[in-house]
């Protein structure tokens, strides 16, 4: 009986080491099995999915077929050796912008980026670095602070009083009827109020006699638009390093520098005057941001920043504040027309915050909760780019299960973000009450949940949140305090349909406006 005993408990023991030493197995079988990538086409050897890329323009539309078809929120797409992984769901965009937001906070090499950027001398568009971290610290501290936002606070009044003319003198012009171009209003209101606080000026030359933008204007924020278009377009020789110094084979080189020099004929020469007048001493007060950017002093006493550098950063601020107000208050006013109800509620709103006595200020924005929820919900529906701008993973790691390798670039949609079915009610409808709080609490234009990318967060966040918020609530409040909108006499609704290119509207909207104020209040001196 004792040796039985015995050869059972050996047994037993056995088969506990057996059972231990499957598990330990299985377990170590389990970790030697990679991670997958996120779904995706397979790809070809080397190319990877480039030949699909190139076959199905607008790029941005076909990836967002594909992600619909394959029913998923996040996607890798292999181009060259770069996996291209877009993303639209806010929960997994809180992974990377919030959770890793230190491992995916650079930016990728990218040919437009970097002709843009003067060889990656600015803030937004360079990779992670020391003169990223220079430019960051000196675009957050001193040039788009909240005390550099007040010191700037009449100069965008002062261009908030000009549109408001310039709308008005149109209203007058027997020729159109009354029918104004509101793309071109939204567009150069942004372009002139970045002129002003960075140039001090409103316009390069006289500009036109209504007030509105000269020739020098019109080319200068034209070809801004065009850089915006192609920063970040999917280039071929962007995943192929091989192909960058053979023929520009899709012209985007070309377009991108002709664009820049396009820009720079009208903002260098500034620039470069300045810098003269700052060292023969014939200016000694700051009085805008370029005085401020030049007057910027390493302890030494020398300049902070290069004339080159100075050049690249105001292109980056140019270029970055006149897309994204312009384009949801163009899309917000259309969506409204068509939906008399809405604009009759935010009119309402205006009358009973401000009254029909003054003009709107900016100190009556946090009040007018209506009037940004339209913006808002333009944002939301109508972003002015299908991605923001790109993240780059700086280490190996993993979201949601996947692997994301080094060197990913990660496409935060604001497109899907926006339109996500699962996140919104009718995601396709244009409805600004979906936005109100019940408490009756500030409504504002971010996101902190990232169910819209209005302005991006992050390390990699828009240092200009609060300017460009201001820009687009001051130019909408003013437009719908000073007047009535309607459809003009030859429409009977307004095509809502986006550009096959773009995200803008594929029409420039067009409206017409009637004065609903005193006679006075449209002559401000």
């Amino acid at each position: 009986m004792p040796s039985n005993g015995v050869s059972l408990s050996l047994l037993s023991f056995c088969s506990v080491l057996l059972l231990l030493a499957s598990i330990f197995f299985i377990l170590r079988k389990r970790r030697a099995i990679p991670l997958s990538l996120p779904p995706g086409p397979k790809p070809w050897p080397i190319i990877g999915s480039l030949p699909e890329f190139l076959k199905n323009k607008p790029t941005f539309r076909w990836i967002h077929n594909m992600m619909e078809e394959m029913n998923t929120e996040i996607m890798c797409i292999r181009l060259g050796n770069v996996h291209v992984i877009p993303v639209t769901s806010p929960k997994l965009a809180a992974e990377f912008l919030k959770k890793q937001d230190a491992v995916f906070s650079s930016r990728p090499v990218i040919l437009s980026a970097d002709i843009i950027s003067r060889g990656y001398l600015t803030t937004a568009l360079s990779p992670l670095g020391e003169q990223w971290k220079k430019m960051r610290r000196v675009v957050a501290s001193k040039v788009l602070s909240e005390q550099r936002h007040r010191w700037l606070h009449n100069k965008r009044t002062e261009e908030a009083d000009h549109i408001f003319g310039f709308v008005y003198n149109q209203t007058m012009d027997s020729t159109t009827g009354g029918v104004v171009n509101m793309r071109v209003v939204a567009q150069h209101f942004c372009g002139n109020v970045m002129r002003k606080i960075i140039f001090g000026k409103r316009f390069f030359e006289n500009g036109r006699a209504d007030g509105g933008p000269g020739v020098e204007e019109e080319e200068h924020v034209s070809a801004m638009f065009t850089i915006l278009a192609y920063l970040y377009a999917f280039s071929p020789s962007d995943y192929l390093p091989c192909l960058r110094g053979l023929v520009d084979l899709d012209g985007h080189k070309k377009i991108v520098r002709t664009a820049t020099t396009s820009v720079a004929k009208y903002q260098d020469p500034e620039i470069e005057e300045r810098i003269r007048h700052w060292m023969e001493g014939a200016r000694t007060k700051q009085e805008d941001l370029l005085d401020v950017l030049i007057m910027l002093k390493k302890e030494d006493g020398s300049p902070l920043l290069s004339p080159e550098e100075i050049k690249a950063q105001i292109l980056e601020l140019m270029i970055a504040s006149v897309d994204n107000p312009s384009n949801a208050v163009e899309w917000a006013l259309a969506e409204m027309i068509n939906q008399p109800s809405t604009l009759e509620r935010a009119t309402e709103e205006l009358d009973r915050v401000v009254g029909k006595q003054r003009l709107v200020q900016e100190s009556d924005l946090s009040q007018l909760n209506y009037v940004k929820s339209c913006l808002r919900e333009a944002f939301r529906l109508h972003p002015v780019l299908p991605f923001n701008v790109p993240h780059v993973s700086t280490v190996d790691t993993t979201v949601a299960g996947y692997f994301i390798p080094k060197g990913s670039h990660i496409l935060l949609s604001r497109r899907g973000l926006g339109r996500n079915p699962r996140v919104w009610d009718d995601p396709l409808q244009f409805i600004p009450e979906r936005h109100l709080k019940q408490d009756g609490s500030d409504v504002v234009l971010t996101e902190p949940d990232l169910k819209i990318l209005s302005f991006s967060t992050g390390r990699r966040g828009c240092p200009g949140v609060n300017l460009g918020s201001t820009m687009a609530t001051m130019l909408m409040a003013r437009l719908l305090q000073g007047f009535s909108w309607e459809l003009p006499p030859t429409m009977s609704k307004i095509d809502l349909n986006e550009s096959a290119e773009n995200l803008l509207l594929a029409e420039q909207l067009h409206a017409k406006a009637q004065p609903r104020l005193a006679e006075i209040m449209y002559h401000q001196p």
